[in-house]
């Protein structure tokens, strides 16, 4: 049994110029990508509890390696988004990445000095 307060974190790159939809659209894939490989109990806790989201950013990607090493160590669930080049970006330019549903806590260790996205 889960007995944390799930959340879920999705870190953008600030350093790409994407457009608003573009940002938005990276959010989900990541979001969506990171809710398929969650730990079904602690899917099941994140969704009863109003399936919370922070969305944070970094300035680059050297930051946004060091997030998902500071997961793999920690062996919290993430998934990093690499876009397919279609419109805006590179074929294959990180862009996002969202960690969790994970418990909180856990989560804040890895992010918790990252700031939100405006």
């Amino acid at each position: 049994m889960v007995m944390f307060m799930q959340k879920q974190v999705i870190v953008v790159r600030d350093d790409l110029e994407m457009s608003e939809g573009k940002l938005i659209a990276q959010c989900c894939h990541a979001a969506v990508s990171a809710v398929r490989k969650a730990k079904k109990e602690k899917f099941i806790a994140w969704d009863r509890g109003g399936q919370k989201k922070v969305v944070l950013r970094v300035k680059g990607l050297d930051e946004m390696l060091k997030l998902k090493n500071k997961c793999n160590k920690l062996r919290i669930n993430h998934a990093l988004v690499a876009d397919a080049g279609l419109t805006e970006l590179k074929p294959g330019t990180i862009t996002a990445m969202a960690i969790g549903p994970d418990d909180e806590k856990k989560i804040d260790k890895v992010t918790g000095s990252l700031p939100l996205l405006k």
